[in-house]
Parts: structure tokens; sequence; C-alpha cells
């Protein structure tokens, strides 16, 4: 017959199980409320972006595109699979800072001024900070911030150059010419693919990283058979 001593032991016991269980209970309550939170913001961020997209025919569907196609080349290099998510992410939202441009500028049909290309290129700092506040796009964010840089130094906003570009920018950042390239814009027609391609290689380690390069061409080559 057992003890005082040890029912009262396993009557502790129990009581610190079920708080454990319970414990449990809550944390995952927490984490399945976070992630319903997260899906809602990236849901919220990604109807605002297409909004944006869809209001001038000549980007529409253009940031699908670039994530598509940049998780591709992301993948052809190697990179590891959050890399590769993080450049699925930024391609989605890397031109959502649009939506601090005025309308006239990112429709002006012509060669923009000096205040308005200033304005344009405003995109890439609002964006990152549009999207900066939610700890899940942190990585995302320094992509959509950097995703003008050019490989050497020519770039905005901050004149990165080479390596000190973070890779993912680097993938969107040539995914990006490339698919603006073969899309018709306010300003002028689509070039054709093999006239993108030939730009890609004039740009390849110049204000375009050739390594990304070579995986885009190798992606795209895949495609064509």
């Amino acid at each position: 017959m057992a003890s005082r001593i040890e029912r009262d032991a396993a009557a502790d016991y129990r009581r610190l199980h079920a708080a454990y269980q319970q414990s449990l209970r809550y944390a995952e309550d927490v984490r399945r409320l976070y992630h319903q939170m997260q899906r809602a913001i990236c849901q919220s961020l990604l109807g605002l972006a297409n909004a944006l997209e869809a209001k001038d025919p000549y980007t529409r569907g253009h940031s699908e595109r670039v994530a598509a196609l940049g998780r591709r080349v992301a993948s052809a290099l190697g990179l590891g699979s959050s890399v590769v998510d993080v450049v699925g992410q930024a391609g989605l939202l890397h031109d959502i800072g649009k939506i601090g441009v005025p309308e006239v500028v990112l429709r002006k049909p012509g060669a923009l001024s000096r205040e308005e290309w200033e304005l344009m290129r405003s995109h890439a700092v609002i964006g990152a900070q549009i999207v900066a506040p939610f700890e899940f796009f942190e990585a995302a964010a320094r992509v959509i911030r950097h995703h003008h840089e050019r490989w050497d130094g020519s770039g905005y906003p901050d004149q990165l150059a080479g390596d000190d570009i973070p890779i993912e920018a680097r993938v969107v950042a040539a995914v990006d010419v490339f698919d603006a390239l073969t899309s018709a814009r306010a300003y002028r027609p689509a070039l054709t693919r093999d006239s993108a391609i030939g730009v890609l290689r004039h740009e390849a380690g110049r204000t375009l990283d050739a390594t990304v390069v070579t995986a885009l061409l190798d992606v795209l080559a895949r495609d064509r058979g």
C-alpha cells in the first residue's frame, strides 16, 4: 500500500503533467495565431502589390514573373531553400514601394525629369520601409531596398557594389531586368527574348552579377529546350 508521501508525490506529478500539457496547448495556439496573422499580412501586402500593378497594363503580372523566375535562378545557383524563399518573397513585393510614387510619374510615356527620376528611385526605400516592420519580412526588406544596386556600384539607393550586394538582391535584379526588357512599357515596345538575352550578356560583370546572369541564361535555355 502506497504511503501518504508517495500518494502526494503522484498527485503533484499529475498536476505538473496537466499543467505542462496545458502549456503545450497554449504554445500551439500562439503559433497558430502567429501563422494566421503572418498569412493575413502577406495576403494584404500581395493584394496591395497586385492592385498597384493592375492599374498599369504595362506592368501587370511583372512581380509574379520575377518571383517565379527568381526562385528558379536561386535554385540553379545552389542557394538554400530559405534563400530561395526570400527571393520569392522579395520578387513578389520588390515594386510595392511604387505606391508612394505619383501615378503621373509611373506612367509617363517620355523621359523623366531629374526630379521625377528621384521620385521613381525612392520606391526601393519606400518598399523596404513598408515591409520592414514585420519580422518575418526582415530579409526580404533588405532585398527590396537593394534590388536596384548594380555590380559596379552605379545603382541605388546605397551604391553598393559586387559582393556587398545581398545575393538575393542580385538575383532579383537580373530577373527584374530581363522581365522589364521583354515587357512593353509606355515609353518603348518589348524587346525580343534574344535581344534581352543580348543585353544580359552585355551587362554581366558590369551592372549585373555575371554568375547570376549565367544561371539565369541556363534557366531560360532549359525553357526553350
